[in-house]
């Protein structure tokens, strides 16, 4: 029997059929259509998967071979699988189990993406083999999964583990959630470019305007590729950001305790460049920093962590 796992994505949804030893056996992708109907793009999803396990395909597999369905949502679910609430897709209290599983009668499971890919590097990637990890995608923002005695911990009520929207600086800078000062707005990729745009108009003479081209056209990669090379305000302003990276892993050590914390996202392929900073840094602001502390560890499963983990959903 085969899995089936969907990532759902603001600009696209990939879809696998993973094995039991978590392999993605065969995968196809649809964009993304938030123009359309709810039930249209459930539809569009089921007959994905029919196509991607036709006897065109070339699979071997047939829809009698899929024993569940997990999904990864940018946002939340409840129990009995209404998606309450994700932004990106423009779907507030939509009942998601109930309309998918009317084009394709499979159990289904739904989850927060970034739970699903904690639960996947928990159990076929970076963090196989222990019983409590975190996982912090640095991203457009951040997203981050709690994984405790193997099974993703997600709150009572299914909200927990929004460790971007967690409170880093009182009264900062506003958050597109409409709080202000959230982790998120001080160590994700968005606001790594937000503090170099500001910064190059004081000091234009950088590299990171110079290889850019324009402000606008400034992104993470830019910033740390510039860093990397020794230029003075690229290196303030990595320093800057894995500071507050640095202080956000510490809350979070200092609160959970977990064996592991792995980064991933896009902010992440600077590799060991931020992951040798951060591990410098982070143990400063932790309690009790005499005893052994969680390793900090770089994503390994990439793109296939939402399949994967939405797979494994039960």
């Amino acid at each position: 029997m085969i899995r089936i796992g969907i990532d759902v994505g603001g600009t696209g949804i990939q879809i696998g059929a993973v094995d039991e030893n978590f392999h993605i056996i065969v995968q196809d992708s649809i964009p993304t259509r938030t123009d359309l109907p709810f039930s249209e793009q459930m539809r569009q999803m089921t007959d994905c998967v029919q196509k991607m396990l036709s006897p065109a395909s070339g699979s071997g597999l047939c829809l009698d071979d899929i024993a569940s369905v997990g999904v990864g949502v940018p946002g939340i679910a409840d129990r009995e699988g209404n998606v309450i609430r994700c932004t990106n897709m423009g779907w507030e209290n939509v009942p998601f189990r109930k309309v998918f599983t009317e084009y394709l009668d499979k159990p289904l499971f739904i989850d927060n993406d970034a739970n699903v890919a904690a639960l996947a590097e928990s159990v076929a990637g970076v963090s196989k083999g222990t019983s409590s990890s975190v996982f912090i995608t640095l991203g457009t923002g951040i997203g981050s999964g709690i994984i405790l005695n193997g099974r993703i911990w997600s709150g009572f009520h299914g909200a927990g583990g929004e460790l971007g929207h967690t409170i880093l600086m009182s009264g900062g800078t506003p958050c597109t959630c409409g709080n202000r000062g959230c982790t998120e707005r001080y160590c994700s990729a968005t606001a790594l470019i937000h503090m170099a745009r500001e910064a190059v108009e004081i000091h234009p003479e950088s590299e990171i305007l110079t290889v850019a081209g324009s402000p606008d056209k400034i992104n993470a990669k830019v910033v740390i590729d510039a860093a990397k090379h020794g230029d003075s305000l690229a290196e303030e302003l990595f320093r800057r950001f894995v500071s507050y990276l640095a202080q956000t892993i510490a809350n979070v050590v200092n609160f959970l305790d977990p064996e592991v914390i792995v980064l991933g996202g896009g902010v992440s392929k600077a590799g060991n460049f931020l992951l040798d900073a951060v591990q410098k840094e982070y143990p400063h602001y932790v309690l009790f920093n005499t005893l052994p502390l969680p390793d900090i560890k770089l994503a390994v499963l990439g793109a296939d962590a939402g399949i994967i983990g939405a797979s494994m959903l039960s």
